[in-house]
C-alpha cells in the first residue's frame, strides 16, 4: 500500500482536473503535499487514517503548527516535583530535633510493668527526631522519579503541520519533524497565500 501511494504522489498529473496545474510539491516528513492551481493534495501513506486527503484552495484558511503529547506524564512529573520539593524544604527548615530535644522517657520503669509501652514510645520518639532526614530522603527520591515521566512526556511530543479548512472541525494534519517544521510551514504559507500561526 505504501509503495502504491508513493507512486500516486509521483503521478499527481493523473489526478488533476482539466485546466489544473501543479504549483509546488512539498515533502512534509513521510507525507507529501502538492499545491495545485485549484486544490491542496496531501499524500499520507504512513499516517493512520486516510492515505490521501484533499481540499479546494478557497476552503484553506490557514496553516499552523501544533504540538501533541501525552499530557498525563507531564502531570505525573509536576506532581512528583511538587511533592518532592515540599518534603525537601520541610525537612530542611522544620526544626524537629529542637522541638523534641527536651523530651525524654525515663529508663528505670521496668518495675512499673509498662516498660514495653515506654520502649515503643522511645522508638517512636527516635523516629520523630529523624523525621526531617526521612522527609529529605523521600523528597529527593520523588525529584529523581519525576525525571522519568518528564522524559516520557518529551519523547511522546509530536509536531504536526495543520492545514486549516473553513469547514468547522475539519483540517488536514500531517506529522512533521520538529527541526523542519517552521521552514515547511513558511513555505506552505507562501505558496497558499494564507496566514500561519503556531499553537503550543
Amino acid at each position: 500500500m505504501n509503495r502504491t501511494m508513493s507512486r500516486w504522489s509521483d503521478r499527481v498529473e493523473e489526478l488533476l482536473y482539466d485546466g489544473e496545474s501543479v504549483i509546488e510539491r512539498i515533502e512534509v516528513g513521510t507525507a507529501t503535499v502538492v499545491v495545485t492551481s485549484h486544490r491542496v493534495l496531501a499524500f499520507t501513506p504512513r499516517v493512520d487514517g486516510a492515505n490521501f486527503q484533499q481540499a479546494d484552495r478557497p476552503n484553506v484558511t490557514g496553516v499552523s503548527m501544533d504540538t501533541d503529547s501525552d499530557s498525563g506524564f507531564l502531570g505525573y512529573a509536576l506532581r512528583a516535583t511538587a511533592y518532592g520539593l515540599v518534603l525537601v524544604v520541610t525537612g530542611v527548615f522544620l526544626p524537629i530535633d529542637r522541638f523534641l530535644s527536651g523530651v525524654t522517657i525515663p529508663e528505670t520503669t521496668g518495675q512499673l510493668g509498662i516498660g514495653g509501652v515506654l520502649g515503643l514510645f522511645q522508638r517512636l520518639l527516635s523516629l520523630l527526631r529523624d523525621l526531617d532526614d526521612i522527609m529529605q530522603v523521600f523528597g529527593a527520591l520523588l525529584l529523581l522519579f519525576a525525571i522519568v515521566p518528564f522524559g516520557v512526556y518529551l519523547w511522546s511530543r509530536e509536531q504536526s503541520l495543520v492545514i486549516e479548512l473553513a469547514t468547522d472541525g475539519e483540517s488536514i494534519t500531517l506529522p512533521v519533524p520538529e527541526s523542519d517544521s517552521e521552514a515547511i510551514a513558511g513555505q506552505l504559507e507562501d505558496t497558499l497565500g494564507v496566514d500561519g500561526r503556531t499553537d503550543e
